[in-house]
């Protein structure tokens, strides 16, 4: 049996090449037709030949979502595109629609079709179904308990994939109009105004039911799911899925080696202790902006798998400079400034090869050698001496203990 796919988001080129960086064995993402996720930057064609050769050097795959309901206008130069994405050598396209997957199998282009978690499979007769039509694999939907997504891995009718990290829906997967009804941007189409995290008025006719110092909203917690990987791995389940090309570089950074150290923990050891278990835990903490749930993983969700309170996402700034470069005879560090940070304090470094290290960092000068009192000028380039681990393309934070 081969290895657990762990796969991951990215809204552009260079979030894409980082979460590869940091162990991520496949990423998708969205190109400028035919995706949802209309918010992100998505790719051109020449920017998917190009992940794609980025991808192949570091033994990584790419997946492309083509996965909006097309309506009847929406549906020119879709061959054209897909001859363009085989072309470019993807590996996989992510389809909702039936007459896209049809079309691309008639193409007889080489990549796979996966079913997107938009159709919401539940049951082993749905992939069964996937499989007549020449399907490669089925995207589970968000809803599926692990009890079924363990009947359905024993069937061994497609390979599944499984989400275990990110946003939640609030309706079923892939079949909610609340954005379409309430401001007309489809969610299906790419438009999703994410409606179901508003804050709202609860009324009874006249009466409003809601607390007007803290607004009804009716949003999941994020999905985590680091307790169940050890489970995904002996069902068979064949790969992995972080949610969020909308995310930060930083985040995917965090998450994605995460994930990456747990993983190969449960492959080398046979399982995986609670110590370690609780020490992942913690540092995705450090990237998270929401708070997270199990979703459906322990059961049908109560109400603690939901956020009823009048609750902001909180922009994390914790991530403070992002190494450029290291001088391995001067022992000179040059990075790239992304937070408000002062030096002589501690830091925290991680790395596609370095775990999460804390370093005392000194002196820090900007480009013309003169020594700065504090670093506040957003991607300005600096020079520091760094006694510790380092490497190209890691990451430095202040500490925070979660």
């Amino acid at each position: 049996m081969s290895k657990i796919e762990l796969l991951a988001p990215a809204g552009n080129l260079e979030k894409a090449k980082i979460a590869i960086l940091y162990g991520a064995d496949a990423v998708y993402i969205g190109g400028k037709q035919f995706s949802l996720r209309s918010r992100a930057s998505n790719f051109s064609l020449k920017e998917i030949k190009e992940l794609v050769d980025f991808a192949n050097e570091h033994r990584a795959h790419v997946h492309v979502t083509v996965n909006m309901l097309p309506h009847e206008d929406d549906l020119a130069g879709l061959k054209e595109y897909l001859l363009a994405l085989d072309a470019a050598g993807v590996h996989a396209i992510i389809v909702c629609s039936p007459a896209i997957m049809k079309m691309a199998k008639a193409c007889c282009c080489h990549y796979e079709v996966h079913v997107s978690t938009q159709h919401s499979s539940t049951n082993s007769s749905s992939l069964a179904f996937w499989k007549e039509q020449g399907m490669d694999r089925v995207v589970l939907a968000r809803e599926c308990q692990m009890d079924e997504i363990r009947s359905i891995c024993k069937k061994q009718i497609l390979p599944v994939e499984v989400f275990i990290h990110g946003g939640m829906c609030i309706s079923f997967s892939g079949r909610c109009v609340l954005s379409n009804h309430l401001t007309y941007r489809d969610a299906n189409r790419g438009g999703c105004a994410q409606s179901c995290r508003w804050k709202y008025h609860l009324m009874d006719q006249d009466q409003e039911l809601s607390d007007p110092n803290s607004l009804f909203s009716m949003s999941s917690k994020d999905l985590q799911a680091v307790d169940q990987i050890e489970s995904f791995i002996k069902m068979g389940v064949a790969s992995l899925k972080i949610e969020g090309r909308m995310k930060s570089a930083y985040y995917l950074a965090t998450v994605v080696s995460s994930y990456r150290r747990l993983i190969d923990q449960i492959y080398e050891q046979g399982h995986v202790s609670s110590e370690m278990l609780n020490a992942i835990k913690k540092e995705i903490a450090k990237a998270e902006n929401r708070p997270t749930g199990p979703g459906f993983y322990r059961g049908i969700p109560n109400q603690d798998v939901q956020l009823y309170a009048d609750r902001d996402e909180i922009v994390t700034q914790e991530y403070v400079a992002f190494v450029l470069d290291y001088d391995a005879d001067t022992h000179e560090a040059t990075l790239q400034v992304k937070n408000h940070f002062s030096p002589h304090q501690n830091l925290e470094i991680f790395g596609p090869h370095i775990d999460p290290t804390s370093v005392y960092v000194g002196s820090i000068y900007d480009e013309n050698g003169l020594e700065l009192s504090v670093c506040k000028t957003p991607m300005q380039i600096v020079r520091t001496h760094w006694d510790g681990p380092i490497e190209k393309n890691a990451m430095i934070r202040k500490i925070r203990v979660v």
